[in-house]
């Protein structure tokens, strides 16, 4: 009889391809562009408002849990990587993403947008506007396509109940609201 390791596959390789491209992908987009963009240097607030600088303290303090969510759930819930060339064995379908299909993406934004807002830089707030774009595209491109081709009917009807960008409460079948678990 196969013990307990043997029967739930190892989240070693997971969780290794995970770090990996948490360093060198959201790393990248998250850290090191804004930086070479703003030089991390706290221009005046945009507007001559203090709030819009808290505004964008806030997003990235409220982008990190989440994104920390989604790292977690798709190492230990789908047993694999963000990274195209690692992917899930299963559908990732709660916490964060319950309520959105795609909590990475937006809190990927969330951090560069914030850190225009809080430093006051045009160029990164920019260069968050065009992240959008470009994880739109992607997600709508490939990820959906290959997503329903990997899980088919599963994915299907998780894409009926989950919005893809605006995060919603779930509904249950009946209509009635149904809290998700994050």
């Amino acid at each position: 009889m196969l013990d307990s390791a043997r029967r739930t596959p190892s989240l070693l390789w997971p969780s290794i391809g995970t770090i990996i491209f948490v360093v060198v992908v959201p790393g990248t987009v998250v850290v090191y562009v804004p930086f070479f963009l703003s030089d991390w240097h706290v221009a005046a607030p945009f507007f001559g408002l203090r709030a819009v600088r808290w505004l964008g303290g806030l997003l990235v303090v409220c982008a990190l849990p989440v994104f920390t969510d989604f790292i977690l759930r798709f190492v230990r819930e789908g047993r694999g990587t963000p990274a195209p060339i690692a992917p899930t064995r299963h559908l990732v379908m709660h916490g964060s993403f319950g309520y959105v299909r795609n909590p990475g993406y937006i809190a990927v934004v969330s951090l560069v947008l914030g850190q225009g807002l809080f430093f006051g830089s045009t160029a990164v707030l920019l260069y968050g506007l065009g992240v959008s774009v470009a994880f739109h595209l992607f997600v709508v491109l490939y990820e959906e396509p290959t997503l329903r081709r990997q899980f088919g009917e599963e994915y299907v009807a998780y894409c009926r109940d989950v919005p893809r960008w605006i995060p919603r409460r779930r509904r249950r079948p009946d209509g009635g609201a149904r809290a998700s678990h994050l």
